[in-house]
């Protein structure tokens, strides 16, 4: 997917970085160039206002100008929080899907990886790049080059369980609950039709994880999809041992859709990547 050598972009369109992350991105720069790659970073990595790197056109002029050069092979985005979706109207999707690069991100740029494959129907990868040099950083690693480099699959070889229904197949929408449904009523919607919705989460106990569930099921999402993956939901597993994001969803799409769970997708530093917008089946 990337050549050994090659150049790689780095854009923030989601919360600027805190300064204090310095050391930190500086790492990861470190074992991007060990490992071959040449990160290069756009002009809005760090928040001057609040959290704002800069404005919302500004921040996707800078992912824009990755596209459009020729010497960069992938864009990887190391943020994360509230502000994705305002770059929305800002990019130009013509370049996007006549490009042959992928947009890695996740949290809060599931909006962002949801609109190019709305817009384009081009994929792109639901993953946090900074997994690199975090706790399981060196696993992180192996399978990063192994998949992104060498064209194995390691990053994207999911494990999940069928916990309603025998298999499920369609193309994957959707990443964090909450981020997606910001999408809802927009032009940046993906057609649920036949689709996987996968559905994860960083916060939220079980009222707000039900509240969104409301939300997808008053959007008639659960009557359209081919079926349901359940990553992690990190605040409910650790607060709420007792209670399940699974049961919940089960609760909400009722007894005959197909429902699959994984813990290796959502915010955890040991989640592996999956392409959203294309095809996943499991049994």
């Amino acid at each position: 997917m990337i050549n050994h050598g090659a150049k790689i972009g780095i854009v923030c369109c989601s919360n600027g970085q805190k300064r204090e992350y310095a050391p930190q991105i500086g790492q990861l720069t470190e074992v991007l160039n060990e490992m071959g790659l040449h990160p290069v970073f756009s002009n809005y990595i760090y928040a001057q206002e609040g959290v704002f790197s800069g404005t919302a056109r500004e921040r996707a002029q800078a992912l824009m100008d990755f596209y459009m050069d020729e010497e960069i092979e992938g864009i990887f985005d190391i943020s994360g929080g509230d502000i994705a979706n305002g770059i929305l109207p800002w990019l130009d999707y013509r370049v996007i899907g006549e490009s042959g690069k992928m947009y890695w991100g996740y949290s809060d740029l599931t909006t962002v990886i949801n609109a190019i494959y709305a817009k384009t129907g081009r994929p792109s990868v639901l993953y946090q790049i900074r997994n690199l040099i975090y706790d399981h950083g060196e696993s992180q690693r192996e399978d990063f080059a192994n998949t992104v480099m060498n064209h194995g699959n390691d990053l994207f070889s999911v494990s999940v369980r069928m916990i309603q229904g025998k298999e499920m197949e369609g193309i994957v929408v959707g990443g964090n609950i909450r981020c997606f449904l910001k999408l809802a009523g927009t032009e940046y919607m993906p057609d649920l039709r036949d689709k996987i919705l996968l559905l994860e989460s960083l916060g939220g106990l079980t009222p707000q994880i039900e509240t969104l569930l409301c939300q997808l099921e008053q959007l008639g999402a659960f009557q359209k999809v081919a079926g349901i993956l359940v990553g992690t939901f990190t605040q409910m597993e650790r607060e709420e041992p007792h209670q399940s994001a699974e049961s919940l969803v089960r609760k909400f799409a009722g007894k005959n859709l197909p429902i699959a769970v994984t813990t290796q997708i959502g915010h955890g530093t040991d989640a592996k990547g999956i392409i959203i917008g294309q095809k996943f089946h499991c049994s």
